[in-house]
């Protein structure tokens, strides 16, 4: 597989070639700010002890506290995490918010764990990290088998460490406790803004065709959003394999069906496909939203999508990025389109140190109008320097991080 962080630091190199940054600069993104292991013991459920190992990094700060979500996965390691937070600096510059990148992860498969055991890890991350994390030095949310209730317990010993009141150096809490309206759906939605801001340009049909890689948090509620907005979501899958039906899918129903089922395949009215053929499936709109790395240069030539939708982290590798260029298929990066979620994430920090709570309508409302600017910022960016969108985005993230950079 590929490195992660290689591909991060290759996109950087293509984005200096366009426009001179300056070599300082540039050598400054080659590194994070900090990159911490930590080993978090924990006594299992049956009396044993287990060492498992936790990372933070700190990307960049120059626009603000560092942000980024905490990743559990038998597969995470530090460049996967080193990759993650540096797109997430890149994130908050094109979001427009004032945060800067980090990300944080423990390698563990979370369905190991009891629910007692999943809470003293967590716990014990915090224990290791509390030093330097905080409302205006980091703040970590939710990612991959992350979820509010995790949050609730780091953010609870973050409290009981430190004696903070604010509750905002953790962001993707429950509502009751300080998580904002309109987290869940965040990353779908403001997919979907970006999509609808660049629809027109980009060429697609007023009704397109989806296809959708992940079902999770984010797969889900993108599919959910497209079919009420009148598109049609054709195929869609889950780690074991995914479901076709030319005519669209009743998103509803199979959320219902995997439920009690515990797989999309069998679906009724539906063609069971695997990964591989639904990222080949033609659509007007491909949209990975699992895991990096799922388009390469081995698969990138079949892709017959009319465009494709970054709802993942890094999804694309750079050649695969070259390949799709050439096909002239365009790829809205995932710094622009999964940037929603870190954007309500933000939102929640914002209420949290004001003491205020807003209605979802009132999220909503503040999340369109950002999308939909950073979306024809960075068209223009990739016009103005005959580029792709991808290329685009980072010019203006680096434009803004270098700004603030002392």
């Amino acid at each position: 597989m590929n490195n992660p962080f290689q591909n991060a630091m290759a996109q950087l190199d293509k984005v200096a070639k366009i426009k001179d940054f300056g070599v300082e600069f540039i050598s400054r993104l080659r590194q994070p700010d900090r990159d911490v292991r930590i080993s978090i013991p924990v006594k299992m459920d049956d009396g044993s002890l287990k060492i498992f190992e936790g990372y933070r990094v700190e990307y960049n700060n120059a626009l603000g506290p560092y942000k980024g979500g905490i990743r559990y996965h038998h597969d995470t390691e530090i460049n996967e995490v080193k990759a993650l937070a540096f797109w997430m600096s890149i994130k908050c510059a094109v979001a427009g918010i004032p945060m800067g990148g980090g990300k944080g992860g423990i390698t563990v498969n979370p369905e190991d764990l009891s629910k007692s055991e999943l809470e003293r890890l967590s716990r014990g991350w915090v224990q290791k990290l509390a030093d330097i994390l905080g409302p205006h030095k980091d703040v970590p949310a939710p990612d991959v088998n992350t979820t509010p209730e995790i949050m609730a317990w780091m953010a609870d010993e973050y409290a009981k460490i430190t004696g903070d009141k604010t509750g905002a150096t953790f962001t993707g809490k429950p509502l009751e406790v300080g998580g904002s309206a309109g987290r869940g759906p965040a990353t779908g939605l403001g997919g979907f803004y970006v999509f609808d801001a660049l629809r027109k340009e980009l060429g697609l049909p007023e009704k397109c065709r989806v296809v959708i890689q992940g079902f999770g948090n984010v797969g889900f509620n993108a599919a959910e959003i497209f079919t009420k907005n009148g598109h049609s979501v054709i195929a869609i899958s889950d780690s074991k394999g995914g479901v076709y039906n030319a005519n669209g899918l009743d998103i509803v129903k199979l959320a219902e069906y995997k439920k009690t089922s515990s797989t999309l395949t069998g679906f009724e009215n539906s063609k069971n496909i695997t990964n591989e053929e639904l990222l080949e499936t033609e659509c007007d709109v491909l949209i990975p939203a699992a895991f990096e790395n799922v388009i390469t240069d081995g698969n990138a030539g079949k892709v017959s999508a009319k465009a494709v939708l970054e709802l993942a982290n890094g999804p694309l590798t750079p050649e695969a990025d070259e390949i799709l260029f050439k096909k002239s298929i365009p790829v809205i990066p995932d710094v622009l389109a999964n940037s929603g979620g870190v954007t309500v994430s933000y939102f929640e920090w914002d209420q949290n140190l004001k003491g205020e709570k807003w209605a979802e309508k009132e999220v909503n409302e503040k999340l369109k109008p950002m999308m939909e600017d950073a979306s024809r910022k960075i068209l223009a960016k990739a016009k103005e320097s005959n580029t792709d969108l991808r290329r685009g985005a980072f010019i203006l993230a680096l434009e803004r991080i270098q700004l603030k950079t002392k």
